[in-house]
């Protein structure tokens, strides 16, 4: 592997095993723990109307970009059409996003909040705004910057 030495690497059977001094757990499994506590309070919420973290993801996305279309919102979570088919249509039957045809070609179809999956896109935020809100004072001067590129360069196509 590239930038690895070779006395770091061992194999065992077809893939390779790294030492562990050139792997980073302590940040995984940090990450792993923030995922898991980040989201524990929206999932809460999801989880009284039957909903889960793919319905959180289109009701953020559709709220955040309204009249974004379908084809975008598939290019931005980069799940297939029959993966949001299913939640899509659970949003839209429970009233938090409706369906717009588009005005310049009519299978285009556009996406908005309603007044209710605007509110419950707020009280899924809340909590998260607060928690980040809560690390970063505790992080010091500059931080959001800071987790702001990390995060940016942790995205896949970040520019590498």
């Amino acid at each position: 592997m590239a930038g690895q030495s070779k006395e770091n690497t061992r194999y065992v059977g077809d893939t390779v095993a790294h030492d562990d001094d050139t792997i980073d757990f302590e940040i995984i499994e940090l990450l792993f723990f923030a995922y898991r506590d980040f989201t524990s309070d929206p999932d809460a919420i999801l989880e009284k109307g039957g909903f889960g973290r793919a319905h959180h993801r289109v009701l953020h996305f559709v709220d955040r970009e309204p009249g974004m279309t379908v084809a975008n919102l598939l290019d931005t979570l980069k799940i297939t059409k029959q993966s949001l088919a299913r939640v899509l249509k659970q949003l839209i039957d429970s009233g938090y996003i409706r369906q717009v045809t588009g005005p310049e070609d009519r299978r285009q179809r556009m996406l908005y909040t309603t007044e209710e999956g605007q509110a419950l896109a707020r009280a899924l935020a809340e909590p998260q705004s607060r928690r980040i809100a809560h690390a970063l004072a505790k992080t010091g001067p500059g931080a959001r910057e800071t987790v702001k590129r990390f995060l940016a360069c942790m995205k896949n196509g970040a520019g590498d």
